[in-house]
């Protein structure tokens, strides 16, 4: 009998327990991650060597001899093999592996694994593949004329359009990108959206098929208010220092409260709603810091057309703006939430690890790292299941720490002939 909600959680299968997914290239590996630690069975196939994160930073220690921590978030709950397909030998294997699984990730470039004879080209044709499920993830896609242009994370968030929204309201100033290579984890979640509605299609008695994902319009698709200003009022966005880009120049959203630490008020602090409004109201008047603010004509225009008296929006969230800055951040941030304000205080990200909410949400998991004595905390998934739950698996795998299991227990192999592979470089 079971007594601990961790261990009960710990025994039920996830929702995509049973699941087989092979993940090869170098631009999936945050797809991959969603569904292992949903309790698909990941497949990471490395070149020998590993993959590119693997050699990215940051590392444990700042050590680029230690693990490296990007590929430890990217890659949990996984298995991992080595294998070199372009080498005599190396795509028979893959083929073989690929017989085994569900789902291809194949973040490699659009044409490698097709010029090999390993490709979708290669699947589509195979009836006994008919039910497999391909994602492509490349810069570009797999069509067009843009299909075999070279691109990293930089050059993705310039061309698809976002970088141009953000930096500061300095216009001299360049703009700027988010890090952690924010154009894979935008890419990615699309790219585990389409793998599920082609698995929800095979399900429903269809073929499988090609996901073809491309970043640069994975991007192109999430650059907020510029592409809708554009299209239905022919405006352009101007970037503004810490809030959303805009035709038109609004009030700050980040603040310098009493004690030294920022709070970011959303929307500049300009209330969504009447209840809303009339209790900031009343929390500043405690402070006699509400000034002329309960004219009727402010609360007229806060629910309008926001293009409307852009001078009297200014003056509503220039007011708020004094207000919060005299009081401590903690007192801003709970106080307003009370009130249902989208107002919070900007942490570094070490402090988050603090946080009571999401300790209670159980966002955090605890596992081991290879080559880290103590447990890690691991960030985890964004949403929860009440009876399949998502959760760490297992630890990021070492390079090649699954060839035996793989090879030999699935693939069949003999312990020599895996020795072979590897000795000739294919594994």
């Amino acid at each position: 009998m079971v007594d601990s909600h961790s261990t009960v959680q710990h025994e039920l299968p996830g929702p995509l327990e049973g699941l087989r997914v092979l993940e090869v290239g170098d631009l999936g590996e945050v797809a991959g991650k969603l569904l292992a630690d949903a309790g698909a069975d990941v497949i990471r196939v490395e070149p020998p060597g590993g993959g590119r994160s693997r050699h990215v930073g940051p590392f444990v220690n700042d050590d680029p001899g230690q693990p490296s921590l990007l590929h430890a978030s990217r890659n949990t709950s996984k298995r991992a093999v080595t294998l070199d397909v372009t080498r005599p030998g190396g795509l028979e294997i893959w083929r073989r592996l690929v017989g085994l699984v569900d789902v291809v990730i194949d973040a490699t470039t659009p044409a490698f694994l097709d010029d090999l004879g390993g490709g979708w080209e290669w699947a589509e044709a195979e009836a006994d593949l008919e039910s497999l499920v391909w994602c492509s993830i490349s810069p570009f896609g797999r069509t067009g004329p843009r299909r075999d242009w070279a691109a990293n994370d930089l050059v993705q968030l310039a061309l698809g359009g976002p970088m141009m929204s953000n930096g500061y309201d300095d216009h001299s100033l360049p703009p700027i990108r988010p890090d952690g290579e924010h154009s894979i984890a935008v890419s990615n979640v699309y790219a585990v959206s389409g793998i599920l509605a082609a698995l929800w299609m095979r399900d429903a008695g269809h073929r499988g098929q090609m996901v073809d994902v491309s970043i640069h319009e994975s991007l192109s698709a999430t650059t907020e208010g510029a592409f809708p200003n554009w299209e239905y009022f022919g405006r352009i966005v101007q970037r503004q220092t810490g809030r959303h880009s805009s035709p038109n120049p609004t009030a700050p959203w980040q603040y310098l409260a009493a004690d030294g630490q920022h709070v970011c008020l959303i929307n500049g602090g300009l209330p969504r709603c009447n209840s809303s409004w009339v209790g900031l109201l009343d929390w500043m008047d405690e402070h006699d810091a509400a000034e002329d603010l309960r004219d009727p004509q402010y609360q007229e225009l806060l629910f309008r057309d926001p293009r409307s008296n852009p001078e009297g929006r200014c003056h509503v969230a220039e007011t708020i703006g004094a207000f919060v800055q005299s009081l401590p951040a903690d007192e801003v941030y709970r106080r307003s939430q009370n009130l249902h304000f989208a107002w919070g205080i900007v942490r570094r990200p070490e402090e988050n690890l603090d946080d009571p909410h999401w300790a209670d949400w159980g966002f955090f998991w605890e596992g081991e790292l290879a080559g880290v004595d103590e447990p890690v905390r691991y960030p985890g998934a964004p949403y929860r299941f009440t009876k399949s739950p998502v959760r760490l698996r297992r630890r990021p795998p070492l390079v090649g720490e699954h060839n035996h299991d793989v090879y030999v227990g699935e693939l069949g192999l003999t312990s020599g002939e895996l020795r072979e592979l590897l000795e000739s470089g294919v594994g």
